[in-house]
């Protein structure tokens, strides 16, 4: 959940300036090189005819060894589905996952070392199911066939719960954390027209459940940030090592006592190596002065690693006026970070959704839905190296603007697709409205990266 719509506002140089970029980088590089540059394959509609009511929200994974892309996302209040075997050309017809009708929002996805989908959603349960806020995980042995539904469960049936990510393991260990909140009453939002929603209030905190068999059991809630039962802290994405080591990537606003109200706020990260009973000292990344916005509507912070173990984090800030997206890395299992490496900038208050996905050793792949002055929202992806930083421009994924009134959904997708020279190849997915008044969910797979 975040805050909604803002109204479109003047671009600085470097937005100017992304026309131009997107020119260089579709160019390639120069005649000498003889390298050709990104290329942008047919954009693929992934929702047609699965939700007259708009479709938003996605989340991509993939299975090198099989070659399989796997799209969830939110569609008719349930969560939609669909597969690729062809890497990215083709799409099934889009399927609502089971459990999910009705009442389920915020959906994540990845695929485990057995290529095993693992398929994660929110859910109120009101009805035969548990009562209360938990999250839910489809699991699929089947690339997506059938699913069998895991449910966590709520702690009590008077809880909050929100955004949960999922990981996977080796031997059907899972990860999942999410926003808890104990008490629901506690727990106050702000939600416009045409966006999502964000918190004022509530004794919020990222929690931790994992699951030794597979989804048929669960442990009961860890914390994972200090501070619990009202640690101010939300929207953790997880990823496990094959050492065990658990990170976290998580928000953590300032709460007043008492009234709970939420403040200013940060990205941290944290690790565990002892299957979530500790936590080691929470990261901040960015300055003091450069804070989330409380009106930030959008999923913020993503967190991934490249085939060498390398991490990256990337995440949006209010600071001077400025909106920006920034990425951040480490070559030391998180110990130690990088400084703020700037995505993109605009002035005033504006809509960057920065998501990172890890490519080869060094590499990593960054995707931005931003919303332009007097445009819509438009689709972007970027190369980057540890070695050799930018790999060029960003690169315009999208041919035509989503309307800048229609809510897109608070994430993007990326995902690596196999095969091709050293594996440059990423899926990207994203929603938005190019026609009519109904989000959609699109596709496309850009090749030839650095």
């Amino acid at each position: 959940m975040r805050v909604a719509r803002r109204r479109p506002v003047a671009a600085d140089a470097a937005l100017l300036a992304v026309g131009m970029a997107l020119a260089a980088a579709l160019q390639g590089c120069s005649a000498s090189s003889g390298r050709v540059g990104p290329t942008v394959g047919p954009i693929v509609q992934l929702s047609r005819g699965s939700c007259p009511h708009g479709n938003a929200e996605v989340e991509l994974a993939s299975d090198p060894a099989s070659g399989y892309l796997y799209a969830e996302w939110i569609g008719c209040h349930e969560i939609g589905f669909a597969a690729s075997a062809d890497g990215g050309r083709t799409w099934s017809r889009p399927t609502a996952l089971p459990g999910s009708a009705g009442r389920s929002w915020d959906p994540a996805i990845t695929v485990g070392p057995s290529g095993t989908v693992y398929a994660a959603f929110m859910i109120f349960g009101t009805g035969t199911e548990p009562r209360g806020y938990y999250p839910v995980v489809d699991i699929s042995a089947s690339h997506g066939r059938s699913f069998r539904v895991s449910r966590l469960g709520a702690p009590n049936p008077n809880d909050f719960g929100d955004r949960e990510f999922v990981a996977a393991g080796q031997n059907g260990h899972i990860y999942v954390t999410w926003d808890y909140a104990p008490a629901r009453d506690e727990v106050k939002i702000a939600c416009f027209s045409g966006g999502s929603c964000a918190y004022t209030n509530g004794d919020l905190n990222v929690v931790l459940q994992t699951s030794a068999d597979d989804g048929r059991t669960w442990s009961t809630v860890k914390p994972v940030a200090p501070g619990y039962p009202d640690s101010g802290s939300v929207s953790a994405p997880v990823l496990v090592g094959s050492s065990g080591q658990i990170d976290v990537l998580f928000e953590r606003f300032s709460v007043t006592p008492g009234t709970l109200a939420i403040g200013a706020g940060h990205d941290y990260f944290t690790s565990s190596a002892d299957g979530g009973t500790t936590w080691t000292k929470p990261v901040r990344f960015g300055t003091a002065g450069q804070t989330l916005s409380r009106t930030q509507w959008w999923i913020d912070g993503s967190l991934a690693a490249d085939g060498g173990g390398n991490l990256y984090a990337t995440w949006d800030s209010r600071a001077g006026g400025k909106d920006t997206g920034w990425l951040a890395y480490s070559t030391t299992g998180g110990r130690t970070w990088s400084h703020p490496i700037q995505v993109f900038g605009t002035r005033g208050a504006a809509v960057n959704i920065v998501q990172v996905l890890g490519g080869t050793a060094g590499t990593a792949y960054v995707g931005l839905l931003t919303r332009r002055q007097g445009q819509g929202y438009a689709q972007y992806l970027r190369a980057f190296s540890i070695h050799a930083g930018w790999r060029g421009g960003p690169v315009q994924v999208s041919r035509r603007d989503g309307m800048a009134a229609v809510w897109p959904g608070d994430t993007i997708g990326l995902a690596r697709v196999a095969g091709g020279s050293g594996n440059r190849r990423v899926a990207v997915s994203w929603g938005g409205a190019t026609e009519g008044t109904q989000s959609q969910i699109r596709a496309a797979v850009v090749s030839s990266l650095p």
